[in-house]
């Protein structure tokens, strides 16, 4: 069992930059893909960002790449999304997740996925 929480979410304004993290419970935090996913009002929760076991590998929605990067200190179970150059249809609540599953199978979907925290609320002004 992989608990997962969110914090660094707030108000900015467009061309800004946020910190996400994520504190995850649990000794086995290393075993896990974790990613990134977004959720904006009346819309699908999509994929954002995703970074293997290894911290070597990692995978950006086309609309965040470049913007935003994803990374993670196995030995403080924490995973960060750094993201600059906000825009206002960055604007979401923003999802942290782990998977067990194997890299091969598509970080991006979001049914690879276990465990999902609270979410934390970006919003980027105009």
């Amino acid at each position: 069992q992989v608990q997962l929480v969110e914090s660094g979410g707030g108000l900015v304004q467009a061309g800004g930059s946020l910190r996400l993290s994520c504190a995850a419970s649990g000794r086995t935090f290393s075993s896990y893909i974790m990613g990134w996913f977004r959720q904006a009002p009346g819309k699908e929760r999509e994929f954002v960002a995703a970074i293997d076991r290894s911290g070597a590998s990692t995978l950006y929605a086309d609309a965040v790449k470049g913007r935003f990067t994803i990374s993670r200190v196995d030995a403080m179970n924490t995973v960060a999304l750094q993201m600059h150059s906000l825009k206002p249809e960055d604007t979401a609540v923003y999802y942290c997740a782990a998977s067990s599953s194997w890299w091969y199978r598509g970080p991006q979907q979001p049914r690879e996925y276990n465990y999902w925290g609270q979410g934390t609320q970006v919003t980027v002004s105009s």
